[in-house]
């Protein structure tokens, strides 16, 4: 059988990102390789449509066990699967989460990076064999330099957390390793990016999930922070076409990825509670729990450089985002109170 010269392999494949990532190289023909953590339960639910049975000889999503913090793992890894194409996206991502996680957080987004990129520079030193490799940086690199705003690839970098000290590291690690030993390593500076597929914990999806369970009588309030922080928020289906255009190039190079336009918190409030018709105000209350120790007020990026020299440009509006997440929220709200209805005991998350 004939193996096929495109297999990818994606760190972080069951997060938002990863799977989106997945179904894009899916549609390109790839053989997609996964890298999971091994739990006690499973967190595969964003693959589980586009996975099938690994003993089928025709499936293309493979999935197998390592972890960042093991450089071991990642470098068999690297022998067994031969890929051509490394997708970097695994880390702690949370930013609330890395200020109390802080060593874990540099440990599996920091360190990580640099045991993944000697995985692929050792493998490409004894077989000869190049692999692309791609850097998922953020715009929390950025942090409090909003006075630089629209930030681009030349803004000056002034990370306000853990999160966004560890992917400093590894998006300069990464260009070191393109400089020192000639790798086609690139990063994608991305910013907020959003989908239903959304963890719950981040401040866009908890708006949106808020909206459902309100509108399904299942909760009364939502509890917020900052709602004056401005984000440059796109669609995460849309930023996964970006990663690949840049492991596509002749030259490795550096890219933000962003809209170009800012709303607030409050902005993303007002529409998603529209959507249904009804006034955040009336549910909406601040907890100062939710504020950062150290604030970032605005993320702004400016995407020209991806727009000229890849021909990228997003594709879904902001309204269209908002409304999307809202929809599904609301769907999945719906089941819920189907189910209580009916009598089965459904996990309703604290309202804070």
């Amino acid at each position: 059988m004939a193996v096929n010269p495109k297999r990818a392999l994606i760190t972080g494949i069951t997060g938002q990102d990863g799977s989106y990532l997945a179904e894009f190289l899916l549609d390109k023909g790839y053989d997609v390789h996964g890298l999971i953590r091994r739990a006690s339960t499973f967190n595969t639910d964003r693959i589980e449509h586009i996975y099938r049975d690994p003993h089928d000889s025709g499936a293309k999503l493979h999935l197998h066990y390592a972890d960042l913090t093991d450089g071991n793992s990642l470098s068999r890894l690297v022998r067994e699967i031969k890929p051509t194409e490394v997708y970097n996206l695994g880390a702690q991502s949370h930013v609330r989460v890395s200020f109390d996680q802080p060593v874990y957080t540099a440990d599996a987004t920091g360190v990580g990076s640099i045991k993944l990129l000697e995985a692929v520079r050792d493998f490409q030193g004894e077989s000869g064999y190049q692999i692309r490799y791609y850097q998922a940086s953020t715009s929390e690199m950025f942090g409090g330099m909003p006075e630089s705003a629209p930030q681009s690839e030349d803004t000056p970098f002034h990370p306000r957390s853990p999160y966004g000290c560890a992917k400093l590291y590894a998006h300069w690690i990464t260009i070191n390793y393109r400089e020192s030993y000639n790798m086609h390593a690139s990063c994608g500076i991305l910013f907020n990016h959003e989908s239903p597929r959304r963890g719950e914990t981040f401040v866009t999806r908890k708006i949106t999930r808020a909206v459902g369970r309100i509108k399904q009588g299942l909760q009364k309030k939502l509890y917020l922070g900052n709602l004056d922080a401005k984000r440059d928020w796109g669609f995460a289906g849309d930023y996964v076409e970006q990663m690949w255009l840049m492991l596509q190039q002749d030259e490795p190079d550096d890219y933000v990825v962003a809209t170009g336009e800012t709303r607030t918190v409050r902005q993303f409030c007002e529409r998603a509670f529209a959507r249904v018709g009804l006034d955040y105000n009336d549910y909406v209350e601040i907890d100062p729990r939710y504020y950062r120790p150290a604030e970032v007020d605005l993320l702004w990026g400016d995407p020209t450089k991806a727009k000229t020299k890849l021909g990228w440009t997003p594709k879904v509006t902001f309204e269209q985002l908002v409304d999307m997440m809202v929809d599904a929220d609301i769907e999945l709200a719906s089941r819920e109170k189907t189910l209580m209805d009916a009598g089965h005991e459904v996990s309703i998350p604290s309202e804070r």
